[in-house]
């Protein structure tokens, strides 16, 4: 056992997580033939099966679980050793993996993300866009985006991105027109709204803010979904009430196709922030991209 190629132990680990030949292959940058190889050399000199697959899925067996739970730690910092030798180099390198909700993919990374690459060329991003609020570490990132009320503890938070945003409410002319102008959020329960689901916790309840004054309501409507760009088309339509990020709706607003109302309603919080594990080594490409949204955020980037 002690000639065990790493390469092989970190494909089973991959395909492991993933719970897909695919999705490991397109994570780890090869082809799904060469993880199913390293996978069959591996369980040839262990003489164990770990993994059972059919056509469906792909799960571990009781063998490939109690390894899979003693070797990720142990790859993970095979993983750190390695990275620490970034730091004798000119240039940071390496693969940095971010955890992110979709809407700063739609708002600020992108941009972010474009002139951290163009100054670091020898790292790469992967950048994973979900609602779900994953434990960053546990899934095997290096930092994730969350707002502060989504950051977990024994975390080092920095600010990323807009450090002020707004939840508006808006219709269109024609919804208006045929329903009439709600003057108070609880007029909504006899509106048509159109809501935003995550898939963590569902359609949540809208929340309004007027000074002192705070309202909860679960309104109703035809469309719930986890798609921004369906939620706004539909608004446009004409077929409902819509709350979401002002940035989100500025284009319609801004061409007429959405109207605001509830405007003394306007709720307005904290932007996100950039989050990483305090107490841990920090990989070098991790580290430069700390720096640079910090420099960022200096210069009101």
């Amino acid at each position: 056992m002690d000639d065990l190629p790493l390469n092989d132990l970190d494909a089973f680990t991959a395909i492991a997580r993933e719970r897909s030949f695919r999705a490991a292959a397109r994570k780890r940058g090869v082809s799904a033939s060469s993880l199913s190889d390293s996978l069959r050399r591996l369980e040839e000199r262990v003489g164990v099966r770990l993994l059972n697959r059919t056509t469906r899925s792909v799960t571990p067996t009781e063998a490939g679980q109690r390894l899979l739970e003693r070797l990720a730690p142990a790859l993970g910092e095979v993983s750190q050793a390695l990275q620490q030798l970034d730091t004798f180099r000119d240039s940071p390198s390496g693969t940095l993996r971010l955890n992110v909700p979709i809407i700063a993919v739609r708002l600020f990374l992108p941009d972010i993300a474009n002139r951290f690459l163009k100054r670091y060329p020898q790292i790469s991003l992967e950048i994973v866009g979900e609602d779900t609020f994953v434990d960053v570490l546990a899934a095997g990132y290096d930092a994730g985006i969350r707002y502060d009320e989504r950051l977990e503890q024994d975390m080092i938070a920095v600010p990323i991105g807009p450090r002020r945003q707004r939840y508006i409410t808006a219709a269109s002319p024609d919804y208006l027109e045929r329903r009439g102008l709600p003057r108070h959020p609880r007029e909504l329960l006899e509106h048509d709204c159109i809501r935003h689901r995550f898939l963590t916790s569902g359609a949540l309840a809208w929340e309004f803010e007027r000074g002192a004054d705070t309202l909860t309501i679960m309104p109703k409507g035809p469309i719930i979904a986890n798609a921004i760009e369906m939620e706004v088309s539909a608004a446009v339509a004409g077929l409902g009430v819509i709350r979401t990020f002002e940035e989100l709706m500025l284009p319609a607003i801004e061409s007429g196709s959405l109207v605001p109302i509830l405007e003394e309603w306007v709720t307005e919080f904290s932007g996100p922030f950039l989050y990483y594990a305090s107490g841990r080594h920090m990989p070098a490409a991790l580290r430069a991209f700390v720096d640079f949204v910090r420099e960022e955020q200096r210069r009101g980037g």
